[in-house]
């Protein structure tokens, strides 16, 4: 494990001749979320899994809010000191976001771009009612330091359809203890800046011809297909995959059809 100028730690594996760059979900760090991509993937690529902010070693840093600026140059220290011209990029849950903003920032050295049940496509209401207004940001602290309420709640809304048994497993899970609040909290409050014009995205991508692979999960309740239409309906055909799996196991299986097609 390594840090970047003490701010952003990441795990090195594999020792392939290409680079990529990839961004875990939320509650994970690189090394868990990425793992299985050494196996699958080791020959092809040396990989980079990044601890994000507030995650893994990488913890709290004295930014309030992750600006594009901000990890525009935080990227770019890490290209310059590892001497890494052009890479791909990999991205998964809330990754996507920092997996858009690097392309956003570094598409001329850009080749492929895999984007997992991506956040930053489009955003959850829930999401922008915890995180944006100052009044609900502070009802969103309260119920992570409290959480027993907002566990019979989601419990409630299980009951009556309005979520999934598997959204309801997933949020108790990923809140189940101080650390893990403290993380989705400051994570989501923090990272809510990096958000994206995917049409002017695309048209980037065009320019510098950079490949787009999109996976989805069929069985995927968290981050339905969707949510990430606005941008399935840019792509050929051939670079949106949708695959048989929900949204824990959407990594390993990705790695998979990544070596198994490309």
């Amino acid at each position: 494990m390594t840090n970047l100028n003490n701010l952003l730690h990441f795990s090195k594996f594999g020792h392939g001749p290409k680079t990529l760059l990839a961004f875990h979900g939320i509650g994970q760090d690189g090394f868990r979320c990425f793992q299985c991509f050494e196996e699958l993937l080791g020959a092809q690529y040396t990989i980079y899994a990044f601890d994000l902010f507030f995650h893994g070693q990488s913890g709290a840093i004295s930014e309030n809010i992750i600006s594009k600026e901000f990890w525009t140059a935080t990227i770019h220290d890490f290209l310059h000191r590892h001497q890494i011209i052009r890479f791909d990029i990999a991205g998964f849950s809330i990754g996507g976001r920092f997996a858009l903003a690097t392309l956003e920032a570094f598409s001329g050295q850009v080749d492929q771009v895999f984007l997992i049940a991506p956040d930053g496509v489009s955003e959850h209401p829930l999401y922008t009612l915890a995180s944006r207004f100052w009044p609900t940001r502070m009802i969103f602290k309260k119920l992570l330091q409290y959480p027993e309420f907002l566990f019979k709640t989601s419990n409630f809304l299980q009951k009556v359809g309005f979520i999934s048994s598997s959204l309801n497993i997933f949020t108790q899970k990923v809140l189940d203890s101080p650390e893990k609040r403290h993380s989705v909290y400051y994570s989501w409050v923090s990272f809510r800046k990096l958000r994206f014009d995917i049409h002017g995205i695309f048209r980037l991508t065009k320019q510098n011809k950079v490949t787009i692979h999109l996976f989805v999960g069929k069985f995927d309740k968290l981050l339905k297909p969707k949510h990430v239409r606005k941008l399935a309906q840019l792509l050929p055909e051939h670079q949106y995959h949708e695959l048989k799996s929900g949204h824990t196991k959407l990594v390993a299986q990705t790695g998979a059809y990544i070596a198994n097609h490309f």
